[in-house]
């Protein structure tokens, strides 16, 4: 099968966001959980979000075009704060009914059974049941000219995560966490860990490492 651009610029709407939104393969699946100056608090789940770089630690999204109102955005905008909360299996449900279309006085926090949770540093609302999460400050922002998405780089503020996933050399053990992936815009995945290796050198042949980072007899 090949499909070209003249292709996919007669594709129906849904059909085109469906295989596009495939191409890229396994995403990250996370809830941006935000908060307005009525204290009004919205969550989102996102399939966006990438590593910036780590000195300093920053993460970006990217956001739909702002052609209908954008909660999430919008509060991200208004108080440069937001979090995001990894997702796993036994949420998933619950994630993905947050895409539908609340009204702003309407909490998905509330609709979708799900917790918010504060921290005494931070004023966006984590969600309880993740097990890792972010709460990050509103780095930069500006609208791709392409396609009027939107790219917001967030600064990391603090990190939330189970103690036993991150191993002496500092690798988070996602798996442990039972974090989950999108493909596409509704198929969510669990990993599976082929291996960790080491560090790649043009002097040393690639080995296997062990989850905590030490190298692996196997």
């Amino acid at each position: 099968m090949k499909v070209t651009s003249s292709d996919l610029e007669v594709m129906e709407k849904r059909y085109r966001a469906r295989f596009v939104n495939s191409l890229s393969g396994y995403k990250s699946a996370n809830l941006v959980g935000t908060i307005n100056g009525h204290e009004q608090t919205n969550l989102a789940v996102v399939s966006s979000a990438f590593h910036v770089g780590a000195d300093p630690a920053l993460l970006g999204m990217i956001f739909r075009p702002a052609t209908v109102p954008r909660h999430s955005l919008e509060n991200i905008l208004e108080t440069g704060s937001f979090t995001v909360n990894q997702i796993h299996s036994e949420i998933v449900e619950q994630a993905h009914q947050t895409s539908a279309r609340y009204e702003r006085a309407e909490s998905e926090f509330s609709a979708v059974g799900l917790t918010p949770q504060y921290s005494d540093d931070f004023v966006a609302p984590y969600v309880q049941e993740s097990r890792l999460k972010m709460g990050l400050s509103l780095a930069s922002h500006q609208t791709i000219d392409l396609n009027q998405t939107v790219l917001v780089i967030g600064r990391i503020i603090e990190v939330l995560v189970d103690e036993d996933a991150v191993q002496p050399d500092g690798y988070i053990d996602i798996g442990s966490l039972d974090a989950v992936s999108i493909t596409g815009l509704d198929s969510y995945h669990v990993g599976e860990r082929i291996s960790r290796l080491s560090y790649a050198k043009t002097s040393h042949p690639i080995r296997r490492l062990t989850v905590s980072g030490t190298e692996s007899n196997g």
